[in-house]
């Protein structure tokens, strides 16, 4: 039947044109195999033999790229099937791990490397704190013995104070090899861990715990500058270090386990020897970042004063102080609470080492969760006005000391644990987003690292205090809320453009008009 023709005359069907060929299927000539049937799914489908039939037994389906599910094993015994279960859930985490680090361009960009390093960081001062919890926590006396006080003091708090005036200003000063630096202090580490598992019970074990701790700490500041050169177009820098920190502290504590079971096997220097395995392990992962981190031309190194004293260094702006101010008074509270807590329940439990591990598990669990539910909520939500949230957080810890100064008891305490953790790591959170936002492009990566140093001071003032203060909550928690009302004033003023602190305080504008780099830089 002929199709009839279209109201426009001059338009033509194909088949009217004199070259059209139309398009027959062929015929199967006698004797020849039937065709292929076409793949399902996209999949090559078995191949027949001379006789038409498929060759099922003798087809091997391609390899599947993703991961496979372990294969039920034939015969079931209670012990088969508990080893079954537990490799599927171990391929399932492994598999939910990769992709959360791989997530948002993290891979193509380095930052995933610098996420391995960063958790085998947080792995390595877990064992390390599992092997010396015997030795340096503990032993650590109260009023009775001040020169162990001393020396507690030392161990604990100098590293701190080591790495804040030393590593932030060398910073500005690397331009290449970043690293190479940060190799080589998880290499320095390993050499201290053999020598603390040689040395464990003379005085050869204090220098090389004091050195890995200063280590440790270099390599956060290190970290801190690295960070911006990795970072991924699809993620801020914020969410960022707080994914970084939510992975750090499930690395630590599922490799904090593992030391404590070398420890419960083989005695503290087992979890020294494993504490230099990961080490070695971390300096690995560092020279597997990517090189560009090291590139730096461009760079103007950031200063805190208002007016730098130094030409071609940027200032930082007012969003960035009030945040530091903030961020600074929010450690005190964690570093005082570390030290603190772990003198007064040594003070109240004297002889009974069981009862001690218990009550401070309880404020280590709810600092440990306040950590880990601060950075998970920073990671997902967008603050529109970082210094606000800031003093609210710092606001929300001052109040949760005062009740604790008024109530004294490890439940207060626990409370201030868990809030003052919660409140961190939200400052932190909207401490990286000012920078990012507020500090230009060829600042970020010193001012990063510069914030760093003023965080590391803040633990070390708070950490210092609840080692010299009285064993009673109430003098401690007094103290540290006088102390907390004093850095929220000067948070507020900043905010608005005074200060208590000439110099370091809100007597700049908001945003610094950008400094011209450095010739030859």
């Amino acid at each position: 039947m002929t199709p009839p023709r279209p109201e426009d005359p001059s338009r033509r069907y194909p088949w009217e044109d004199d070259e059209y060929k139309p398009r027959t299927r062929p015929y199967p000539t006698p004797g020849s195999p039937p065709p292929p049937d076409p793949p399902p799914h996209g999949r090559p489908t078995p191949p027949r033999d001379q006789h038409g039939q498929r060759e099922s037994a003798r087809f091997t389906p391609p390899p599947d790229d993703k991961p496979t599910t372990p294969t039920l094993p034939k015969k079931l015994t209670v012990t088969r099937v508990a080893w079954f279960r537990t490799r599927q859930l171990s391929s399932q985490a492994l598999a939910t791990f990769r992709k959360a680090a791989h997530a948002d361009g993290a891979k193509q960009s380095g930052l995933s490397s610098l996420t391995y390093a960063v958790m085998l960081n947080y792995a390595a001062d877990a064992a390390m704190a599992v092997a010396l919890a015997n030795t340096l926590f503990f032993s650590a006396a109260t009023g009775e013995s001040r020169g162990k006080v001393a020396l507690y003091l030392l161990i604990t708090v100098a590293p701190f104070a080591l790495v804040a005036p030393v590593i932030g200003p060398a910073l500005d000063r690397i331009q290449h090899g970043r690293r190479v630096a940060l190799a080589a202090s998880c290499v320095l580490r390993v050499f201290l861990s053999i020598t603390m598992a040689l040395n464990f019970d003379n005085w050869g074990l204090y220098p090389a715990a004091l050195g890995s701790m200063v280590l440790s700490k270099s390599f956060t500041v290190l970290k801190a500058a690295i960070t911006p050169r990795v970072l991924p177009r699809e993620i801020t820098l914020s969410k960022t270090n707080a994914r970084m920190t939510v992975f750090g502290l499930a690395a630590g504590g599922v490799f904090g386990a593992v030391a404590a079971g070398f420890a419960n096997l083989f005695g503290s220097p087992g979890a020294l020897w494993f504490t230099a395995v990961l080490c070695l392990a971390n300096a690995y992962y560092c020279l597997r970042i990517p090189s560009w981190v090291e590139v730096t031309e461009g760079e103007v190194p950031a200063s805190l004063r208002a007016k730098p004293q130094k030409p071609k260094r940027q200032a930082l702006g007012r969003t960035v102080v009030v945040a530091l101010w903030g961020n600074g008074s929010i450690r005190m509270l964690t570093g005082f609470l570390m030290l603190f807590a772990a003198f007064v329940v040594r003070a109240q439990t004297e002889g009974d080492a069981l009862m001690q591990v218990l009550l401070l598990g309880v404020i280590a669990a709810a600092a440990g969760i306040g950590s880990f539910l601060g950075n998970a909520v920073g990671a997902r939500l967008h603050f529109g006005s970082p210094d606000q949230v800031v003093i609210g957080c710092l606001t929300a810890a001052l109040a949760t000391v005062i009740i604790a100064a008024v109530l004294p008891g490890l439940a207060t305490a626990a409370a201030v644990g868990l809030i003052g953790a919660t409140a961190s790591s939200l400052a932190k959170v909207s401490l990286d987003a000012v920078i990012q936002d507020d500090v230009p492009d060829e600042s970020r990566a010193s001012a990063f690292g510069r914030s760093e140093t003023i965080l590391q001071l803040g633990w070390v003032f708070g950490g210092a205090l609840g080692v010299l203060l009285p064993t009673e909550y109430w003098i401690g928690f007094t103290v540290l809320a006088v102390l907390l009302a004093v850095g929220l004033a000067q948070t507020v003023q900043t905010k608005r453009g005074a200060t208590l602190i000439p110099g370091l305080g809100g007597d700049r504008p908001l945003r610094p008009a950008p400094v011209v780099p450095r010739a030859g830089t």
